[in-house]
């Protein structure tokens, strides 16, 4: 009986708690979580309380602030960011950088030089889809381009699977036979295997959105930023979007998610179409 009050125990957050654990996670990583997700919060983190004996999410709030480490502040974000992507998600703006954006940037970008940020890219759906219409569009003038995707998370644990490019036959199902015949090799599990020559136009690294400075020394052509700022606040997205603007050449676009928008009075950017943004 003792054994399953403690088991009930690990499920349970106070209020007070939440608040302090909520916080926590807002200043250091900008997602705010709102009370309906305490439910959430201790499914996800109640694992993480048993394996390191702790008996209270007070002892895990000050567990994760004294790891000089930083490993157990991932394990924590790890835990509670979800990465629901996949292929060709919300299509029409991979139609509209293949059509519209493409065509400009091979007409003006001189030193051939093709910087595209994707950030919060997940497990790599989203660059990897930017990295195969780069690749068909340019065809054999690709050897003369530097048009690799920067893809940036918060979470290690997502970037080391996307890094692999290992995929079901569930998730490249949505792209077209011909990509899949090109750009993928089957494997004996049966899951598919990007081609090297498109895993390695991606380079992958770990970078929270809250940094005070990014490390950047140059501008970006295009940033896809999609279904990420649905976790902040007002007043964190407006500064995020003015520190994406700063890092954007003129011209350049901004690529946000369907359920997201800019309040235009509040940004420099100007509209394109739903979700699509430039700097002019």
């Amino acid at each position: 009986m003792k054994n399953k009050q403690w088991v009930k125990q690990m499920h349970t957050i106070t209020n007070a708690e939440f608040k302090k654990l909520a916080d926590y996670i807002k200043e250091n990583y900008g997602i705010n979580l709102k009370e309906e997700k305490i439910s959430l919060v201790t499914g996800r983190l109640h694992g993480i309380l048993a394996q390191n004996n702790l008996n209270s999410f007070s002892e895990y709030y000050d567990y994760v602030v004294s790891d000089k480490t930083g490993n157990a502040a991932a394990a924590l974000i790890n835990k509670i960011t979800t990465n629901h992507t996949f292929f060709m998600r919300e299509a029409d703006h991979f139609y509209f950088f293949k059509e519209r954006v493409l065509p400009w940037l091979k007409s003006t970008v001189k030193d051939k030089d093709m910087r595209i940020w994707s950030a919060g890219c997940s497990t790599g759906e989203e660059p990897y889809t930017l990295a195969m219409i780069i690749d068909e569009f340019l065809g054999k003038e690709k050897m003369w381009w530097d048009a690799k995707v920067l893809a940036t998370d918060i979470s290690s644990k997502v970037l080391s699977e996307a890094a692999k490019g290992i995929y079901s036959s569930d998730k490249i199902s949505t792209l077209p036979s011909y990509w899949k015949l090109n750009y993928f090799k089957k494997m004996e599990s049966g899951e598919y295997n990007l081609v090297d020559r498109i895993r390695n136009e991606v380079i992958y690294r770990k970078l929270n959105l809250m940094d005070k400075v990014f490390p950047f020394k140059r501008k970006f052509h295009v940033m896809f930023c999609r279904n990420v700022m649905i976790y902040f606040d007002n007043e964190t997205k407006r500064e995020l979007v003015n520190k994406f603007y700063e890092l954007t050449e003129y011209g350049g676009y901004l690529f946000i998610g369907h359920s997201e928008s800019l309040i235009r009075e509040e940004t420099k950017y100007k509209y394109i179409m739903p979700a699509v943004y430039r700097k002019e």
